[in-house]
């Protein structure tokens, strides 16, 4: 029997491997020797246990850091020469860019980078020339770049990062699609739901909103607790879940949102759960005002526990909701939108039910995880069958 090849899959963070690629690597080891690399080495092993892969630590930060960049390019360019994959294969940026570029110095035949999202998009002067320059070094060193949604894909092409042809959205879009049946509202009891009801401090009667995400100021945090606090002086049984963690080096929350958070009974910030399903279930929509995004797993793994979601007109979002159908669909950064859309769902009991009924057939027809996996296998051996 021939050996496997060898594929390395890169992210800047181990938990980009195993939240946004969650299942894949391990899918993928069935055809080819499948190599982790990431930073963080003790949460990297966790991940290739998990995964059943092997992994190579390599130390990647998410800030601008040249010498320590300089010194994972190296890294990676020897440890390649050595291995010789067939493919590398990177998300996330700085992955991208070291990744992408140390596989081009040892040539690797099969250079292929996923675009998940633009955080550039959010930087004006200098620094944005110089991380447009960045971006476009990514790419020019990738045979094939995957931006994750068509919007996304319209973007790339907009800031002339590549040429069109260097281009492609896989399947519906989607990283990773959707694993629907864990993501299912049948592996909780009432029991289990009421419990952590009580835990929260969750009345029975109370319409909840839930976020799921880096409760930072580009997920659009700021406005939607500001949002919140105007709704629940008109209206009361009413909650918002916040689940997830603050970024306050990285992109620090205004401090009076900051604030109403914690001064505010009504809001209910559960800091990082590693299993969010229970926070959806006792939820009625989710809100994601979010300024960028790829392909946000979170808003299909809502749709999945049959929730509708409120999402920004952004690329991604106004892909896997259809304005009326299975969510609703606001302008960016607009405080009063996030207001009105989230009194409209609870004036709108009808609506929101049809919603509701609508929200997991939509993910499972076109983002369950298979069609991804199948798909992304598929350029794979495709590009083996051109080099």
């Amino acid at each position: 029997m021939e050996d496997k090849k060898t594929l390395v899959r890169i992210t800047t963070v181990p938990i980009s491997l195993e939240k946004l690629l969650a299942g894949q690597l391990r899918y993928m080891s069935q055809f080819y020797r499948v190599i982790a690399v990431s930073s963080e080495k003790d949460n990297l092993e966790r991940l290739g246990q998990k995964e059943k892969v092997t992994t190579f630590h390599v130390h990647l930060t998410r800030k601008i850091t040249p010498i320590a960049d300089l010194k994972a390019l190296l890294r990676l360019y020897f440890y390649f020469r050595k291995t010789k994959p067939a493919i590398v294969h990177t998300h996330t940026p700085k992955a991208g860019t070291i990744g992408m570029l140390a596989a081009k110095l040892a040539g690797v035949k099969i250079r292929l980078h996923t675009v998940a999202g633009l955080p550039l998009l959010e930087e004006s002067g200098n620094k944005r020339k110089v991380l447009n320059w960045v971006e476009k070094l990514t790419y020019a060193c990738a045979t094939k770049v995957y931006p994750n949604s068509i919007g996304l894909q319209e973007i790339i092409i907009e800031n002339r990062f590549c040429k069109p042809n260097k281009l492609k959205v896989i399947a519906n879009g989607s990283s990773n699609g959707i694993d629907t049946e864990y993501f299912s509202r049948k592996h909780f009891s009432e029991g289990t739901l009421s419990q952590l009801q009580k835990t929260l401090g969750i009345q029975p009667e109370d319409f909840v909103f839930v976020f799921v995400g880096r409760l930072v100021k580009d997920k659009g945090i700021n406005e939607l607790v500001q949002a919140f606090g105007k709704l629940h002086q008109e209206l009361q049984n009413l909650k918002l879940l916040l689940v997830g963690d603050y970024e306050t080096d990285l992109d620090p929350l205004q401090p009076n949102t900051l604030a109403l958070i914690s001064s505010n009974p009504n809001i209910i910030s559960t800091g990082f759960q590693s299993d969010v399903r229970p926070y959806f279930c006792l939820s009625q929509a989710l809100v994601f005002p979010t300024y960028r995004e790829g392909f946000p797993n979170v808003v299909m793994q809502a749709g999945s526990l049959e929730l509708p979601s409120i999402v920004t007109d952004i690329n991604g979002c106004n892909e896997i909701i259809v304005n009326g159908k299975n969510g609703l669909i606001i302008p960016v950064k607009e405080e009063n939108a996030i207001f009105e859309t989230m009194k409209y769902l609870i004036n709108h009991p009808e609506d929101l039910a049809t919603m509701k009924k609508n929200a997991r057939e939509m993910i499972e027809t076109r983002y369950s995880q298979q069609l991804v996996w199948e798909a992304i296998l598929q350029e794979y051996i495709t590009w083996e069958q051109h080099v």
